[in-house]
């Protein structure tokens, strides 16, 4: 007979839950839209709207539904921020920095490589910031979102490429 599965309306199950994945989520979701504070509160409703419908998502299911429904929550307010962000990065493109010459073109270079990772598809952008900057394998990023190992890997190959393209002529050898 199947072990049964722990409920998710049992509050130490919900709280290992949270622990477990709401730091994670919530940089998946900050990667997407740029504002943590908007990631943080997409990601607490998400858990919020776990507990108030706990006994109808199954505990092995949790993780999945965690990251989508965080994910369809971001696109529901992605209209309305786009005003907010388009005027962060304005502001952040009129900031003068007083440095030395390194990090000039440090601070140069990580724009160019800002805008070369913002310029990938959002599918490819999604994969690399969870490869490269989250850790995940592709094995971990193909049950985020809903995909097989080979499709991540052709979005990765996708990626490295086209920025290799984008900022090969920036990096010295």
């Amino acid at each position: 007979m199947p072990e049964k599965e722990p409920s998710i309306c049992e509050e130490k199950v919900y709280n290992e839950l949270f622990r477990k994945y709401y730091e994670p989520v919530t940089k998946y979701i900050y990667y997407k839209c740029g504002n943590l504070h908007q990631a943080e509160d997409i990601v607490q409703n998400v858990f919020i709207k776990i507990w108030k419908l706990c006994a109808t998502i199954i505990f092995s299911k949790a993780k999945s539904y965690i990251y989508t429904a965080s994910n369809n929550a971001f696109l529901n307010e992605i209209e309305h921020k786009k005003v907010i962000l388009k005027h962060k990065k304005t502001i952040e493109k009129h900031t003068d920095y007083e440095s030395p010459d390194f990090k000039i073109e440090m601070e140069e270079f990580r724009v160019k490589l800002k805008d070369a990772i913002n310029s990938l598809s959002p599918k490819e952008k999604e994969v690399f910031l969870l490869s490269r900057v989250e850790d995940k394998t592709y094995k971990e990023i193909a049950e985020i979102t809903g995909l097989t190992v080979k499709a991540i890997e052709r979005r990765m190959s996708k990626a490295l490429k086209e920025l290799r393209e984008t900022l090969g002529k920036h990096i010295k050898v």
